[in-house]
């Protein structure tokens, strides 16, 4: 039986670029700070082996003390052998961190766009991998490679896709996964977490990022900690996020905005980034979107809430009115009926909102 850990896409040192300056800059350090806190999880679970699918670093011009602080942190997991195939982000080169930093004896980092096989015999396993060696591979590093039937585990790493609409990075074929022989195959480059997939004996699976870095970016975050006993493969996701993205939907129909999120949270929020779509009804003041997040901002990491509602009907009602207010809002409820898209509808609701103020000499909540 043979424990590993597998996972991908730290991308340490993103820009946060969505950030106040200094948020962005502890997101950096948690992000640093990631690699420490699967040390200690290594150590305390006695795991041996660890896969790192690629994109550690966010680009090939990551600092160097950023680089140090990683091969410090799998120096760390002194007791399992690492091993790291370079992604499209973190290509493998000359002159690149990966050649101008020292790395731990337990470190084995791939080189070359070509399968390379690394024998582990006190697990009667063998690892194989490969890397990119720039910000694209057009050719699927799986192609043409078949493990041996030699009664070993053999595990792949590769940083790519499958099956993939375009042709830039690592287009590996699901045929080529079945006919690797490979009992598990540990991926990178998708930052969703994938369930696992079998194709002919091997699995192949994404752990997904193990940090969110933004609202493309939602939900649980983590690792795959998997086993493989008897050539059969076993996956456990591990949550492991500091922080996470979360965005929520609120109809506030009939009720105060306020009344409406706070029934929707859950109880613990504050470690996490969270974007708030107010939806429903609303009155012609919209659903006070501004006061709202600055009421609730200390409640969470970080919080933007977004006005979606929709005019009330009885604000619609009085079109028929014969007076100036009558007048705007036919002629915006006939543009409305037309538009084509949502966010045109969204454009023509605000515009009526900004109106109605203007006509009852108020400011727009």
């Amino acid at each position: 039986m043979l424990t590993f850990l597998h996972s991908a896409d730290f991308h340490l040192d993103s820009p946060f670029g969505a950030l106040p300056s200094q948020q962005a800059k502890a997101r950096r350090q948690e992000l640093r700070e990631l690699v420490f806190r699967m040390a200690d999880y290594v150590n305390q679970e006695k795991i041996p082996l660890v896969l790192l699918a690629g994109d550690l670093f966010d680009s090939a011009a990551a600092y160097l003390e950023t680089c140090e602080q990683l091969s410090q942190a799998l120096g760390r997991m002194e007791h399992a052998r690492i091993f790291i195939a370079p992604g499209n982000h973190d290509w493998y080169a000359p002159n690149t961190l990966w050649t101008q930093t020292e790395w731990p004896e337990n470190v084995y980092i791939f080189q070359t766009p070509q399968m390379e096989s690394v024998e582990l015999p006190e697990w009667n396993a063998v690892i194989h991998g490969a890397a990119f060696q720039s910000s694209e591979q057009t050719r699927s590093l799986l192609a043409d490679f078949s493990a041996p039937e030699d009664g070993k585990i053999h595990i792949g790493l590769l940083h790519g896709e499958v099956d993939p609409p375009e042709e830039r990075y690592n287009p590996i074929r699901h045929e080529e996964i079945a006919a690797s022989n490979l009992h598990y195959l540990a991926l990178g480059h998708i930052h969703r977490r994938g369930a696992p997939h079998t194709y002919g004996r091997t699995v192949c699976a994404w752990p997904g990022c193990p940090e969110g870095r933004g609202f493309d970016e939602l939900g649980e975050k983590g690792f795959y900690r998997g086993v493989i006993d008897n050539g059969q493969v076993d996956l456990t996701f591990v949550p492991f996020a500091r922080r996470r993205y979360q965005i929520l939907e609120v109809d506030v129909t009939g009720r105060t905005p306020r009344e409406a999120v706070e029934s929707a949270l859950p109880e613990d929020t504050e470690s996490d980034f969270y974007r708030i779509l107010l939806t429903g009804e609303s009155g012609a003041g919209g659903a006070g979107a501004s006061q709202l997040e600055a009421a609730l901002a200390d409640r969470f990491c970080a919080l933007e809430i977004r006005d979606q509602t929709r005019l009330a009907e009885d604000i619609w009602a009085r079109s028929g009115e014969d007076s100036l207010r009558g007048l705007f809002l036919r002629e915006m409820k006939t543009q409305w009926s037309a538009a084509e898209t949502p966010e045109e509808r969204d454009t023509i609701t605000l515009a009526v909102r900004f109106g109605l103020a203007a006509l009852d000499h108020r400011e727009l909540g």
